[in-house]
């Protein structure tokens, strides 16, 4: 195999394949991530670092399992059945189901968020708003729908799997080391997990709509929650500012 023979390492095309499917990879993991640091969120202070392991771990397997079945990948996209002269896959039902799944988990936290604020602060700590397994099912649920969009990503930009696989391993090992920090920050402030969580109803609507055939280029919803996070973070520096000023 090319791998073991090491003629991988004087060919450009494979190192551009690997670094580009590498960043990519990272990129489309990003709302992976953010729904693994708000779910985790509901658990005991002690369980939410192995949870963000276990889901993380997850997402890396069903990825690794989806690369190992390119075959059935591609037979995913063919029609299965037709509303309307609208042909539907396996793959838009995914995503559909996705998609609606991660409206419903969105509201939900965002109702958790405005109506019983506090609340769960006042709980011991051994009490959370779910149990370990319940939350690790919903992350394993969600995991396949993004681990699908990752996989056909890597599919079509590299050639060789063995470069898939690394650049899966690769983003996923950056998302493990990026996840506590995430969580923690997210958890810390109110009004970022607003952000994270409207980001991921803006996920869901896209979801729906290509499983739908109607197609929004991802770049766009990153777009807007970058501008959004950089107001935050210029109201966090107002704010911090404003209490030196005051000697607070």
């Amino acid at each position: 195999m090319e791998f073991f023979t090491f003629t991988w390492i004087n060919d450009p095309q494979i190192w551009l394949s690997l670094i580009t499917l590498s960043a990519l990879e990272i990129v489309l993991g990003i709302d992976n991530l953010v729904f693994i640091a708000i779910l985790t969120g509901r658990l005991p202070m002690h369980q939410r670092a192995l949870g963000r392991k276990v889901g993380l771990s997850l997402a890396l397997i069903t990825r690794l399992m989806l690369l190992a079945t390119l075959a059935w990948i591609v037979g995913l996209t063919a029609p299965v059945f037709s509303i309307a002269d609208k042909g539907f896959s396996w793959r838009d039902l995914i995503l559909i189901s996705g998609g609606l799944f991660l409206l419903y988990k969105a509201t939900v936290e965002i109702h958790e968020m405005t109506e019983h604020d506090g609340e769960q602060a006042d709980k011991p700590e051994g009490v959370a708003g779910a149990s370990f397994k319940s939350i690790v099912l919903q992350i394993a649920v969600i995991d396949i729908i993004f681990s699908l969009d990752s996989v056909i990503t890597a599919v079509g930009m590299a050639d060789k799997l063995w470069v898939m696989v690394a650049a899966v391993v690769f983003a996923m090992i950056i998302m493990i080391i990026a996840s506590n920090p995430l969580a923690n920050f997210v958890a810390a402030h109110p009004t970022v997990k607003m952000l994270a969580l409207s980001f991921l109803l803006l996920i869901g609507v896209l979801l729906i709509a290509d499983g739908f055939g109607m197609h929004i280029p991802k770049g766009y919803v990153y777009f807007a929650l970058a501008f959004s996070v950089s107001v935050e973070s210029m109201n966090h520096w107002v704010r911090r500012r404003r209490k030196r000023m005051a000697g607070i």
